[in-house]
Parts: C-alpha cells; structure tokens; sequence
C-alpha cells in the first residue's frame, strides 16, 4: 500500500525540516506514488500524477497570478502535495497568494521551515514505495500460487469459496442472478444469520461496474461468469471499506469459479468417458465432419450410419428430491458439509448418475438396442439410440422406459428428442432432449418419458430458468416488488400472483387470496404505484405473469399458490 502524505510527514528525514502544513489538510490520505524535485516554472508537464514535488521555490512566479497558475497546474495532473523550503527564495513565509491558492485547490502545501536534505527524503520515501510494491508483488503471488492450485485440481465451488474467505478474514457468498446462495463461507459467523432474508439484501445491493464495493450493505461484490455469460455474483462482506488487495482477490476468485464451471466433470469408467466425449460433442458444438462422427460411434461399437437415431436425456434428481436424507443446514435449506464450507444442493454432485449412466447401457444391452450412453454432468444422462430405419421410436422408448423406470425414482426424468436419420442433425434433436428433460423435471407428473409436445409455456420457463437473461427479466418485472415485500412484510407479491392467476379478474383473485374485495383492490393499487405499471393492459399482465413464472421456475415454486393462500390470509 502507497504511503500517504501524512505518512511521509511522519517519516524521521522529513521531520527534521519541521514540516507545517498550511493548506489542503483535508486531503493528506492521498497517497503518494513518488516524490520528484521540481526547480522551474511550469513543471506540470513533467509529472504523471500522485508525486510529492519538493521545492526551494527559487522559480517560482513572482505575481499572483503566476502563483495561482502553477498551483492549478499541478492539480491538474493529479500531484499528491506540495513542498517548499524556507531559504534559499522566502526566508521567513511563503507567499500568501501561494498559500491561498493551495486552499482554494485543496492542495497540500508544506513549509520547511528549516533546511533539509532533499535527497534524504526521496530516499526514505521512495524506499517505503519499494517495499509497499514488493509486498503487492508478494500478494499477488500467493494468490496466483493459490488460485492455480484450485483451478488445477479441479476444486469445487464450495472450495473456492471457503479459500476466498480464509484469505479474506470475511464470511464470502456465492450466489447465481437468481440471489439463491449456491455457496457460502461463514468463517466463524452464524450462518443461520448470515443468510437470513438473503435475497432481499442482495436484490438491494447493486453497486456500479462488474466489481464494486456497496457502502450501504458493507459488501464487495463482483460478477462471475466467462464467455460473456454472467451466472452468478460473488459476494464479500467486509463490512467496512474493502481493503486495497480485497479487489484483486474477489476478482481472482470469480475467475477461478468460472474456469472451474467450464471445465468441470465426474470421472467415469473408460468405456462412459468415450461415449461422453461423443454425446458431448453432439450436444456442444456438434461433429463439423460427418464421417468422423459415424466413424468415432463405430469405432465404439455403435453403428449410426443408416441408422434412425433417438436422442434422450435422462435429468438425475438430486438426493433429497429423489428420497435421499437431507443434510442438516441452517434456515433457507442450505445444507452443510463437515469442515467445509456451506453449499447448495445444485452442487453437490449426485453419485447416481454413474448408476443411471450403467442402467440405461445394461438395458440397451438387454434390448438389443445399440445406442451411446454416458453421463453429460452429475446431473444429466444422455443416450444416443441407434434404431433400424424402418422401427418406430415410440415402441422402442416405450419398451426402454418401462425397463429402466423400476431402476429410477420418481423424481427422475426422461426426456426423448424427435427422431432423425443423420448424425448431422444429431445435434438438434440432443438439445431437444435435453431442454424436455429439464422442463418436465419441475411440471410434477408422472408419464414414463416426455416429449416436445408435453411441455408448454411453465415447462419453457422452468427449463431456462437459469438463462440470465430470463433470471434478469424476471428481476426487471418483480424486483422492486420483492424488495418492497421484504422491506415492509408486506404480501404484495402473492396477491399478485393470484390476481394473474385469475386471468385479471379481480372478484376470482380475492377469492382465491382469501381475501375481502375492498383489500384486494387496496393491494393490487399498491402493486401500480411500486412497480409503476398499470395492471389492466393484457400484454402488462402478460409480461408479469411470465415474470412470475420464470420467478417460480428458479425459486422452487417459492410463490405458489399455497404460498399465496398463507400469506394472505
């Protein structure tokens, strides 16, 4: 850290030429980048800013004006401060135009009144810079060193995050645009405190620029993500104003996160790995050079040339959906893992998935249907089905889900894309599967598999329910209305959710809140003032509802509506 002008002032060389300061008082913490000895009159343009100038002041203008000149100059490039010594031009004061001018700038002005050695000062000045250098290096360096070593071996996010607060010496959240916390570093705070009413402050916590610090929460927070999609924020709490490496390490970290996103996979027996890496390509950028596809596939065993071929997904349910013990955790349902940081479930990776993985291959085995099959993450399984021409899909996912549905629970779901005879238009139909899978997984039914035309508008939003963009969206709608909520206990937010559930109907919205007429037209009259919108026009109550079911979709039905019904009553 650079040393400030009343560090310099207290430093033993400077002292012995009985420094006063005469203006500019207010602004001795500006930090000093150098101290230069400047003897001419117009000196500005040799300085680039945060220097300390020294002089005698034997060239410096005679007239007012000439004074007021050199002082503005100086600010104008940004100096730390100014210094004369008594001698050798003034011998008992400065001039009282000099010293105006000072003020009138804010400029600190120093008097010597008695000789010094310049060069004693530059010396130990520039020697405390040195070492404030030095010590960023150092910094810097462990934290390369640190960061390097997660990034390499592959740390979770929950890692990361705690790393980031021991170093740190502050509790550190990482959230996604959805303000849902999908880790947490306490570091000796209560956690159950820590998170209380989270959302809501964070909603409120929106400082300038991709890294900033917001003084009203006390929290350093900066935006992670990579390819230019953001996904979530990390978030430090430190309270009082960040500390000058604080930045550089939130911004380290995100950026390991975000590495760590890219790239992260579970390990999987040789054979899963060569069918992933297939599947993955389907699904990702696709295969540019058809035969290599075909070739790839075959070389596995697997025909697709000439062949009908079937996408699915299968989208694994985590542990506690799919019946599994909840770890115990503080309110909000975040639970906690022994001597690590706290994590959501969305990241603890499902040990079910190699299982599913190995099930559905073991039935394709069983069925005689040559397909690929590997798992895509810990939470998604795909299978790339290879039929005859003439076969019919149906029959044959008919069959392939009523073996391997005994082997899954009823939280897990199998979506199938449309069937298609080329492995160029592979990709396409994978994507299908997949957007199915995640859609049905939050509808609640219970068909043996899914297709495209058993999902509408909720199974939409529930599958892009991580999109930022429709993360932001949904912020944009319903944000002032949640921070509203959360400030005043109000329930504004579930009145109008049964308001749009009523199709606009006011008498079917209060009766469906629980509510007297009288009050819900109240409610509905506060919801117009805060988000300053008008209820009545369809496309307004359009863009609310689909805000409201985007909000569902990424909260876990948070304002469903029992939800509305207890809130309201």
């Amino acid at each position: 850290m650079l040393p400030t002008v009343a560090e310099v002032l207290a430093l033993e060389a400077v002292r012995s030429g009985a420094p006063r300061v005469l203006a500019g008082a207010e602004r001795l913490a500006a930090p000093v980048r150098w101290v230069h000895v400047i003897e001419l009159t117009q000196a500005a343009h040799l300085l680039h800013g945060g220097e300390l100038v020294l002089s005698t002041g034997i060239a410096l203008p005679d007239d007012a004006a000439g004074l007021s000149r050199y002082v503005a100059e100086l600010v104008s490039v940004g100096v730390s401060g100014l210094a004369v010594e008594l001698g050798s031009r003034y011998s008992k004061s400065l001039p009282a135009a000099l010293v105006a001018a000072a003020a009138d700038q804010q400029l600190p002005l120093i008097v010597f009144e008695r000789e010094t050695r310049f060069i004693e000062i530059t010396e130990a000045v520039h020697a405390r810079i040195i070492d404030a250098q030095l010590a960023e290096l150092r910094a810097a360096e462990r934290l390369h060193q640190v960061f390097t070593e997660l990034a390499v071996s592959g740390a979770a996010a929950d890692e990361v995050v705690t790393q980031t607060a021991t170093l740190a010496g502050c509790p550190v959240i990482l959230e996604n645009l959805a303000h849902q916390v999908l880790a947490c570093a306490a570091l000796g705070a209560d956690p159950a405190s820590l998170l209380a009413g989270f959302s809501g402050r964070s909603r409120s916590a929106r400082p300038a620029g991709r890294t900033g610090y917001d003084a009203a929460s006390g929290w350093l927070v900066t935006v992670v993500g990579a390819r230019g999609e953001d996904w979530g924020r990390l978030i430090m709490l430190t309270g009082a104003t960040p500390r000058p490496g604080d930045q550089a390490l939130i911004e380290r970290a995100a950026t390991t996160l975000a590495l760590g996103r890219l790239l992260d996979h579970r390990r999987e027996s040789l054979e899963r790995q060569a069918h992933r890496t297939i599947l993955s390509a389907f699904i990702g950028t696709g295969y540019g050079d058809q035969a290599e596809a075909e070739a790839r596939a075959r070389a596995l065993g697997v025909p697709v040339a000439g062949r009908l071929l079937v996408p699915v997904v299968v989208r694994v349910a985590s542990a506690q959906a799919a019946g599994g013990p909840p770890a115990a955790g503080p309110a909000g349902g975040v639970p906690v893992l022994p001597g690590r940081a706290l994590v959501a479930p969305a990241l603890v990776a499902p040990a079910r998935a190699a299982g599913v993985a190995d099930a559905i291959a073991e039935v394709c085995r069983q069925l005689h249907l040559p397909a690929l099959v590997g798992s895509l993450d810990d939470h998604r399984v795909a299978a790339l089905l290879t039929l005859p021409p003439r076969a019919d899909p149906d029959v044959a996912l008919s069959r392939l889900a009523s073996q391997l549905r005994p082997r899954l629970t009823a939280a897990d779901v199998i979506g199938a894309g449309s069937a298609v005879d080329s492995v160029a238009t592979v990709q396409r139909s994978l994507l299908e599967a997949d957007h199915v899978a995640a859609a049905a997984a939050g509808t609640g039914g219970g068909r043996a598999y899914y297709r495209l035309p058993d999902l509408r508008l909720r199974g939409l939003l529930h599958l892009l329910r991580n999109d930022p963009r429709v993360q932001a969206f949904a912020e944009r709608e319903l944000g002032k209305l949640l921070v509203h909520d959360d400030a005043t206990g109000s329930a504004l937010v579930p009145a109008l959710a049964a308001y749009l559930e009523a199709g606009g109907n006011k008498a079917a919205a209060a009766k469906r809140a629980h509510l007297a007429r009288p009050t819900m037209y109240e409610r509905l009259r506060q919801i117009e003032d805060v988000l300053g919108v008008a209820l009545d026009p369809a496309e307004s109550r359009l863009s609310l509802h689909v805000a409201m079911l985007a909000l569902r979709a990424s909260s876990g039905s948070a304002v469903d509506d029992a939800e509305v019904r207890r809130q309201s009553s």
